[in-house]
């Protein structure tokens, strides 16, 4: 693949944002539900648990950390504040094993009987490990790569799955939340030896915006729940983790860690300083003795303003310049018997509006985070084209607002922030406002 091709999948990659002028006073169109009554799970069968997850020592925050029933497919990741909820069946036996797991800390298992059904605390402790651990020596970085790449047919899964997964979306000005789209989506995950595009299905969302904050313009995150599933770097590698595209990037050895009792390579690579279009930077998390990727954190390089405006904006208002100042991604993979697959993505745009007559600019941030809830091999085709979300669905524009406290039923989600929720109360207050 040339460079040019690279960069053009980068922009395939990228959040794209749609910026578009509206009136300031605007509230919201008419919803449209994408389900029938009868589509409504029995919200009866399962028990939650909340709590939050922390560091043993300084009591900070554990953020995406992992939280699964052992011997199930049921899992779930705790949110930017540590906090997680975990909805598990009424008749799983109170002996069921509770596993919690970060990288670079010892992994806890707890039983089901020790759990509360709120507040529960688990702290984490810090693993520290040294070169002179790892019994095996550690290898040229370069090498390491071309490893993970010839072995990703042995350590990802061959086969078809259809997932169950909770997708959020937002958007923030400066500190404060002005959209918000969370949806449950199926999804049926080509093997990760097939080039076929795995196919989502929308089976329930939500969604609101407070457009009075939106400072006379609205953003719209098209093809959100298709980029999450992008960032699988093994099953969409062309950026990256190829042999052609190792050679517009330096990779070096960075550090040490553990996590499930792995040892774990981290390594760190860049562009090389020759290349002018931008590329990634960021940190690969390799289990030594599988050479399999296990978790990527990696941003892209926006030095320069214009090139990186042109991959994330589709269109702005006039008088505006947009740039961004941060692109970063996370994903994390999850292992059951001798095969990973994908299990959470989350990716961060900050970017920065200057307008021309204004004496200060406006910053905006757009967040998109799918995790696997729950997961089996398929056994079913992928889904019609009739059922299949489009590539370019701009979700914000498909869905309904926050009215029923029960709308998620037994689904598995991610806890909403303490920030989220009051958005979330102040929406709740409008819409009864609005129905007198």
């Amino acid at each position: 693949m040339r460079k040019s091709n690279i960069y053009l999948h980068m922009k395939m990659l990228a959040l794209f944002v749609i910026v578009l002028s509206i009136v300031p006073n605007f509230v919201n169109a008419t919803p449209l539900s994408l389900y029938s009554e009868d589509d409504m799970p029995d919200t009866l069968n399962t028990v939650q648990y909340r709590g939050r997850i922390t560091d043993s020592q300084s009591n900070e925050a554990l953020v995406f950390a992992t939280v699964s029933i052992v011997g199930t497919n049921i899992a779930t990741v705790s949110n930017s504040e540590g906090y997680f909820l975990l909805k598990a069946p009424k008749d799983l036996p109170v002996t069921t094993p509770i596993h919690f797991s970060y990288l670079g800390y010892r992994e806890k298992t707890v039983p089901l009987a020790q759990l509360q059904s709120d507040k529960n605390k688990i702290k984490l402790d810090l693993l520290s490990i040294s070169l002179s651990e790892v019994n095996v020596a550690p290898k040229d970085a370069h090498q390491i790569i071309r490893e993970v790449i010839s072995r990703k047919h042995d350590n990802y899964m061959q086969e078809p799955m259809r997932m169950t997964t909770f997708y959020r979306e937002t958007i923030k000005r400066r500190r404060s939340y002005v959209s918000l789209a969370e949806a449950v989506i199926d999804v049926h995950k080509q093997p990760y030896s097939s080039y076929r595009l795995d196919g989502l299905k929308l089976y329930k969302a939500r969604k609101d915006a407070d457009y009075s904050k939106m400072d006379t313009i609205t953003f719209k995150l098209q093809g959100g729940p298709y980029s999450t599933l992008m960032l699988d770097i093994m099953k969409d590698p062309y950026s990256i983790l190829t042999v052609e595209e190792m050679d517009y990037y330096d990779f070096s050895l960075d550090n040490i860690t553990m996590v499930n009792e792995k040892i774990i390579y981290v390594i760190y690579f860049k562009q090389k300083p020759y290349i002018n279009d931008p590329l990634f930077y960021g940190k690969l998390y390799i289990d030594v003795e599988t050479m399999a990727i296990t978790s990527a954190n990696y941003s892209i390089n926006i030095e320069d303003k214009n090139k990186a405006s042109a991959m994330f904006i589709k269109r702005k208002p006039a008088g505006a310049k947009v740039y961004p100042t941060e692109a970063s991604y996370l994903v994390n993979y999850r292992k059951q018997g001798d095969k990973y697959f994908y299990s959470y993505s989350r990716g961060v745009i900050t970017f920065k509006i200057n307008w021309r007559k204004r004496l200060f600019n406006t910053s905006y941030t757009s967040t998109i985070e799918m995790a696997v809830t729950d997961w089996q091999k398929a056994k079913e085709r992928p889904f019609k084209a009739s059922e299949r979300i489009k590539h370019n669905i701009v979700l914000q524009d498909k869905v309904q607002g926050f009215e029923d406290p029960q709308f998620w039923g037994d689904y598995n989600v991610i806890e909403p922030e303490s920030s989220i929720e009051s958005v979330i109360k102040k929406i709740k207050k409008r819409l009864e406002k609005n129905r007198r």
